[in-house]
């Protein structure tokens, strides 16, 4: 069964509204601090248990093959045909909208994998030596926008997959040209207007 492109963008809008709700669940459920635990010349941090960390992954996991949904739904062989990227490339509003959306994507994975990382680094090293620690998390958000950013990006995908579309057409349109160079229905169209003169 072939994909066709109504398919491949309801899999790229799709798999960037998982990575957005990921994304904003995860900064919800993300605790504003740890709890300090004095001891013998250490603070241990206890932090409640908290999902935003695997939710900060699934959400750069679903981004990343929002992503690469993207990309390759611009240059599938629809119907058994394929465009040489050049073709797509001409195109200046394409090509701007294929930049926006990969420059959309990678601060979407930055802002997701930082806070993650932060906050996983926080919650397995949690004995500090100094003993005025606050326990602190990652940065407030920084998911959340990580999350906007992650949507804005699929929508972006999208935008070009709809830009790659027409380009498509305008490139199959040219080929049915005739080998004089001039398009058939335009030719049949003048002489029909020559007949009725």
């Amino acid at each position: 069964m072939a994909v066709t492109i109504k398919q491949m963008s309801l899999i790229v809008a799709t798999l960037g509204v998982v990575s957005f709700v990921l994304g904003v669940v995860a900064e919800n459920k993300k605790p504003a601090s740890g709890t300090p635990i004095a001891g013998k010349g250490v603070v241990i941090c206890k932090y409640p248990t908290d999902p935003s960390v695997v939710l900060g992954y699934l959400s750069t996991a679903f981004l990343l093959a929002c992503i690469v949904a993207g990309y390759l739904s611009l240059f599938y062989p629809y119907k058994g045909k394929s465009v040489p990227q050049s073709v797509l490339f001409r195109s200046t509003s394409f090509l701007v909208f294929f930049n926006i959306a990969l420059f959309t994507g990678g601060l979407a994975a930055t802002l997701l994998l930082w806070p993650t990382i932060t906050e996983q680094l926080h919650l397995s090293r949690n004995v500090h030596k100094n003993l005025d620690t606050t326990c602190p998390t990652a940065k407030t958000g920084l998911l959340g926008g990580g999350a906007f950013v992650s949507l804005d990006s699929a929508l972006f995908w999208l935008v070009a997959l709809m830009l790659a579309d027409n380009a498509r057409e305008d490139y199959f349109d040219d080929l049915t040209t005739d080998a004089k160079g001039l398009d058939t229905a335009a030719y049949n169209e003048a002489d029909h207007l020559k007949g009725s003169a």
